[in-house]
């Protein structure tokens, strides 16, 4: 393999890597920095290590493999797998054969695997176990250009005889070989391979109608991942954690090929379920999470509090008042005066260290949220943690991060001003955001009408969100232009900002408010089942299953409080009346939640119509 890095070069230009493509950048990082750690992944209950050497005899081993069977450039290979190593490992070995990689949702239903992999006109198919190879069955007969299926983890499947399909481990022999007789093959490629090139698609999650194919080139990502660099940075001293989706834009780009150009350390969770305890093992240095998670850690504090002794109590009080005051201080730009300080020191030894270690952030930087609003109060606790936590912005189509709020000038409810590397403003006539760049994605494929909706006749992405600009630069948004509640009244409601006060109760996971051409607000409340079953417990709150859970009288009265507090907040007409709990546990299979487990409010709207317009029965809004 030639190699590409120059380190002087790289100095001159402040790069933590060069390279003007992905696989560039890749197989430099493995000429640099060779013996280093770079990929952890936990099996068997141990954690293993493979450095930028190994990983890169494995891509080299894929690569190989792919164009033995024919993977020419241009071509597009799926990986349809939860987030583990081998996705990055295929994902890496697509690009450094000039073709294009596209992810799909692990929890996606066999239609959908079928929808994503025509359209993107997938050759090639990386699937994760029997039951992600199940589903590639299940359509494989629809699917003519489908050359071959290849799985990651072949356990269960040892007697399978398929000439479609074939393991990773098979498919890396059949790379050995070929690299053996073709050994420029893959260097050529690697060179051959133009900023300008197609290299990835990102399908969008699809909360209204058909997901659509993002088309991300290499120069695009590689100038996102130069400009992320010096947003929120990372080095090679960093470690940070992978475990949302790698199809979603941010995982892919603030997990996977961040660390690929800074050399982070890349710590996979064994799954989803094992996050928490994963958090506390890792500890990373960086931590990037979306709403819902860091909404989860607060609530088992809280729920754990709940359950400590008086004195503990009490000495919590104490300690995160002290860091509420410190929090105050730094929010306000004031000098800290230095018994205030000391007073924090003894606060973090005594209490709120512990607190950090249960979270597993004792040993962050910073930590990062986006993806979906956050209630700002959440992010003055985790600062009164003494951890800052930044606020990012951006979609699919902007490949990741657009705004940034930077460590030294946090404002809670702002998104941040606009990266330095791409442009962002506010459409006088709609307030909405529109940004330019070279971040911006090249458009939808195959889909050529609605890649022109999305631009304006100068040329800015319409992204649909509605915000703000202040005198400093920042941004907020204040909600989708499509989620704007106008009542019946006439008054402009922005629901987002009372889902996210919801959502900060222990016992709320998710909330969709309602009330658009209505006389009043109600809302659709999915509860944290965890919390609530605990809540239950505690006060002898009978129930056989979760529909039960929810129509306890109990329960009711417990969210009842939750909305009466938040309502508290709000004038009155943006107060909530009635609502409804979901009486169904949802997952991400299930068609009310994105992939990115957001609920869908079109399809909640439209599902639970019924229940809403009870809601509205009588007409008067008093619960």
């Amino acid at each position: 393999m030639s190699v590409l890095w120059n380190p002087d070069c790289a100095a001159r230009e402040g790069l933590a890597m060069q390279g003007d493509t992905i696989a560039a950048i890749f197989w430099n990082g493995v000429a640099r920095r060779g013996s280093q750690v770079w990929l952890r992944e936990k099996k068997l209950g141990l954690w293993r290590a493979w450095s930028w050497t190994q990983v890169g005899d494995a891509v080299r081993e894929i690569a190989g493999g792919l164009m033995a069977l024919g993977f020419e450039p241009g071509h597009t290979a799926s990986i349809l797998s939860n987030t583990i190593l081998e996705w990055v490992l295929a994902d890496l070995a697509v690009l450094s054969c000039a073709g294009v990689a596209s992810g799909i949702y692990p929890t996606d239903a066999a239609a959908q695997v079928h929808y994503l992999t025509e359209d993107s006109h997938s050759s090639f198919l990386f699937v994760e176990d029997d039951e992600q190879l199940d589903k590639a069955l299940a359509v494989r007969g629809q699917l003519p250009g489908l050359k071959k299926i290849i799985v990651f983890d072949m356990e269960g499947l040892h007697q399978l005889d398929d000439a479609g399909v074939m393991s990773l481990a098979a498919l890396r022999e059949l790379g050995r070989q070929w690299n053996t007789q073709h050994p420029q093959a893959l260097p050529q490629r690697v060179a051959a391979v133009k900023p300008e090139d197609l290299a990835i698609l990102v399908y969008t999650s699809g909360t209204t109608g058909k997901p659509k194919g993002a088309m991300h080139t290499h120069s695009a990502l590689v100038a996102t991942v130069r400009g992320l660099n010096t947003v929120i940075a990372r080095s090679e001293a960093d470690e940070a954690m992978a475990f949302l989706p790698l199809c979603h834009i941010a995982e892919r780009m603030g997990g996977e090929y961040l660390s690929l150009y800074s050399g982070c350390k890349l710590n996979f969770v064994e799954n989803p379920d094992t996050v928490p305890e994963n958090v506390r093992e890792i500890a990373p240095t960086v931590f990037v999470a979306v709403p819902r998670v860091w909404e989860k850690f607060y609530s088992g504090v809280t729920i754990a509090l709940k359950e400590s002794t008086r004195l503990q109590q009490a000495a919590y009080a104490w300690a995160i008042g002290v860091g509420r005051r410190i929090a105050d201080k730094v929010l306000a730009g004031e000098t800290i005066p230095a018994t205030l300080k000391a007073r924090f020191h003894l606060a973090r030894w005594l209490v709120l260290n512990n607190v950090r270690k249960m979270i597993g952030i004792h040993r962050a930087r910073y930590l990062v949220t986006g993806a979906a609003p956050i209630s700002p109060d959440l992010i003055k606790w985790y600062l009164s943690l003494g951890v800052p936590m930044l606020e990012v912005w951006g979609m699919t189509e902007t490949c990741g991060v657009s705004t940034a709020v930077l460590p030294t000038h946090i404002k809670p409810g702002s998104i941040g001003p606009a990266a330095h590397y791409n442009q962002v403003r506010i459409a006088p006539a709609t307030g909405q955001i529109q940004v330019k760049g070279p971040n911006v994605f090249a458009g939808y494929l195959n889909q050529p009408e609605k890649t022109a909706e999305s631009f304006t006749e100068d040329g800015w992405l319409r992204t649909g969100d509605v915000g703000s600009v202040d005198a400093e630069g920042f941004y907020r948004i204040t909600d989708r232009m499509k989620d704007i509640i106008i009542t019946a009244g006439g008054k402009n409601i922005t629901p987002s900002e009372i889902e996210n006060e919801l959502k900060f109760s222990p016992y709320v996971t998710d909330a969709v408010v309602i009330g658009d051409r209505r006389a009043y607000l109600t809302v659709i409340i999915m509860i944290d089942q965890e919390n609530v079953e605990k809540y239950a417990q505690d006060h002898d709150v009978p129930f056989s299953n979760y529909a039960s859970l929810t129509r306890a009288a109990e329960v009711q009265a417990l969210i009842q409080g939750v909305i009466d507090e938040v309502n508290g907040k709000f004038a009155r007409v943006e107060q909530i009346k009635k609502f409804f709990l979901l009486d169904t546990q949802l997952t991400a299979e299930d068609e009310e939640l994105t992939p990115t487990m957001k609920l869908k409010r079109k399809l909640v709207e439209k599902k639970y119509a019924a229940q809403i317009d009870a809601m509205y029965a009588g007409g008067t809004g008093k619960p």
